[in-house]
């Protein structure tokens, strides 16, 4: 048998109006909604849900940690992780100690994806200059790995007071947290990752995926180069998703809430754009980057990106403007039980699969 593959869900949180009644959810139902999914998601065998982390209005998380530990003391399996940390404007004393918390919750099961921020509102809000954007990363990142390896640490830096022989409480269950790099695709990010030996998850919802898989060429060697073993060097890909028993259903049950999204998800941001309907069937297409359609269709995308990137994690955002949880809830079953055990079979055992 091969390599476990897993697979999980995110959500940021987002409170998109519904675009056939034109309400939006409240933050409570939302932040509710979240934990019933990830319950869910860890009955039916998912391996991770993640959180991002948003200083909106129009998003309902900004306190990831404590929403996932809020999930943490409602899930026996499944792990959890940030989708992203903003590392940049955070301190990184304060996201070890709460991830570690969140480990001793959880039993061991805490992550944490750290990137840069696509989103530049927690700067002028927390006080950072955008100038530094990419500095800042670096620095606290670097601290943020020194802090996961020792009960005790000195550093120093520009942006930080020093640290001299600091004891950093609690420590985790795990005898360290696992961090990956979060990167929307800026190569940079990605030999960051791979010259220090940490995991990579890459987000995409636009690009074919096939121009980026030359960045999983670049990051495990950046990796090898750095002397890291390969087998540490590993690969997630995220993404947005639907699925439905027919393609039909699940490109027109799908495409008003994922044009809502766009149209409606932080207006005053540049992300913020029409998408018509031959934008997201273009979108949607076979070596696309969105994921919509049957279960087999579903199997064959991922069992495609498999063979352009051999990541070893699959992350999907499905509940996404103003989906109703009912959908998200058929959704998670769908894929636990039509997709996730095809794939793995043909990925974890391939030889089962050819002829003899």
């Amino acid at each position: 048998m091969g390599e476990a593959f897993e697979f999980g869900l995110y959500s940021f949180g987002e409170l998109t109006p519904d675009p056939h009644s034109g309400k939006a959810i409240g933050a409570q139902q939302r932040i509710a909604e979240i934990l019933a999914a990830a319950r869910l998601a860890d009955a039916a065998g998912f391996d991770v849900f993640a959180i991002g982390e948003h200083h909106r209005l129009d998003m309902s998380i900004s306190a990831t940690p404590v929403v996932l530990a809020a999930i943490a003391a409602a899930t026996k399996n499944i792990r959890l992780a940030s989708a992203v940390t903003i590392l940049s404007t955070a301190d990184p004393v304060t996201v070890f100690e709460d991830f570690a918390t969140v480990d001793l919750i959880s039993g061991g099961r805490a992550e944490l994806i750290v990137g840069r921020g696509v989103f530049t509102e927690s700067f002028p809000l927390f006080g950072f200059d955008l100038a530094d954007y990419d500095e800042l990363f670096a620095e606290k990142l670097e601290l943020l790995m020194m802090l996961n390896a020792s009960e005790h640490v000195t550093w120093q830096g520009r942006f930080r007071t020093p640290l001299e022989a600091a004891a950093i409480s609690p420590r985790p269950v795990q005898s360290r947290l696992p961090i990956w790099v979060g990167t929307g695709g800026a190569p940079g990010s990605v030999e960051r990752a791979g010259a220090l030996g940490l995991p990579l998850a890459l987000a995409n919802i636009s690009v074919p995926p096939a121009k980026l898989a030359p960045l999983a060429e670049l990051y495990r060697s950046a990796g090898i180069k750095a002397g890291h073993d390969i087998a540490a060097l590993k690969f997630s890909i995220a993404t947005h998703l639907h699925v439905a028993d027919n393609s039909q259903d699940a490109h027109d049950t799908f495409y008003p809430h994922y044009a809502g999204y766009f149209r409606n998800h932080a207006a005053t941001q540049y992300r913020a754009r029409e998408i018509t309907r031959a934008d997201y069937d273009a979108l949607a297409a076979p070596q696309g980057a969105l994921f919509v359609g049957s279960p087999q269709q579903i199997v064959d995308k991922i069992l495609y990106e498999r063979e352009l990137f051999d990541h070893q994690r699959f992350l999907m955002q499905i509940d996404i403007g103003g989906l109703p949880f009912a959908e998200v809830a058929r959704v998670i079953e769908l894929f636990a039980t039509r997709i996730a055990p095809v794939v793995r079979r043909a990925i974890e055992q391939p030889a089962a699969a050819a002829p003899h």
